[in-house]
């Protein structure tokens, strides 16, 4: 009949929700199952090799098979003498580069925020050797910290200081490595802490600004607790980017001097690439896995009470 209404019955109601449903699920199935594919291939199938390949014995390149001999590298590798000296240098570097990076990090974009002239040309030239490579990076600061003719020489020598031989002093080439890191890697936390600071509540900052709220209270009281998302987020990025260094230890020191600059990760090349030792070098990158995966766990943990 002309200008009726077709009813809607609860029975095609449930008709319409469950076609939405199922066009709803092959949508998310196009969108998630490529990706769920790659990880697999790439990331789950390899994580899994590597942790069978950590209770064998195998030369890498060699001829003979992978022998299984259980926990022996696992023993090996908690008895050797030099594991406590891999550990801390892995442990300082990164608490070093993870937090003075995002400290850094977070000064210069609170500075920068502000309205400065020419502040987008500093902006670039502060994230610009996050983009560098690693290699390259290392190669360059090898000419800053050379204790003959290198920029570092220079500056002590003109106030009558002796420059540190960088390259003989375990504590001091840990310190050059460490320090050559976190130049390259400061823009990256200065880019995610300026684009949080950006998106936080302005009222917050008038109505503090209006009730004569000091610098460090307005600080502590009002943007650090909006920055905590992205610290949060940099606490578990940084982290992660940084225990997987190589270039710029290998390049600097190739984990010297007497094993001064070697971490896990170096370790684990060295072990599988250098002495053949493919077992043994799977061993250390599954000890390694393993505590990064409870770090990351806590850290997650954390993040998700503190949004509840």
């Amino acid at each position: 009949m002309a200008g009726s209404t077709e009813l809607v019955t609860p029975t095609s109601r449930r008709g319409i929700r469950a076609h939405l449903t199922a066009r709803e699920n092959v949508l998310f199935l196009a969108f998630v199952l490529p990706n769920l594919v790659l990880l697999t291939v790439f990331t789950y199938r390899p994580l899994l090799d590597n942790i069978r390949l950590s209770f064998t014995q195998w030369e890498i390149g060699g001829r003979d098979a992978a022998k299984w001999i259980g926990l022996s590298n696992y023993r090996e590798w908690f008895s050797d003498p030099t594991t406590a000296t891999v550990v801390t240098n892995t442990v300082v570097f990164t608490v070093a580069a993870v937090v003075i990076s995002m400290v850094l990090g977070l000064a210069l974009a609170l500075l920068l925020d502000r309205a400065l002239k020419g502040r987008n040309i500093v902006r670039t030239v502060v994230f610009a050797p996050f983009v560098l490579s690693g290699a390259a990076i290392g190669v360059a600061f090898q000419f800053v910290f050379h204790p003959n003719f290198g920029l570092v020489e220079s500056m002590l020598h003109s106030i009558g200081m002796k420059s540190p031989d960088f390259y003989q002093d375990p504590n001091w080439a840990l310190f050059m490595v460490t320090f050559t890191y976190i130049w390259k890697n400061l823009g990256y936390t200065f880019v995610i802490y300026l684009a949080a600071l950006q998106a936080t509540n302005r009222d917050l900052d008038e109505a503090a600004a209006i009730d004569g709220t000091r610098a460090w209270t307005k600080l502590t009281r009002v943007t650090l607790p909006q920055l905590r998302p992205a610290t949060y987020f940099l606490s578990i990025t940084v982290l992660l980017n940084t225990l997987q260094v190589f270039d710029i230890i290998n390049v600097m020191t190739r984990g010297g001097p007497n094993n001064g600059t070697t971490t896990m990760i170096y370790e684990v090349y060295d072990q599988t690439f250098q002495a053949s030792r493919a077992g043994y070098g799977a061993t250390i990158a599954t000890v390694m896995f393993l505590a990064l995966l409870i770090v990351t766990a806590i850290q997650v943990y954390l993040m998700d009470r503190e949004r509840s």
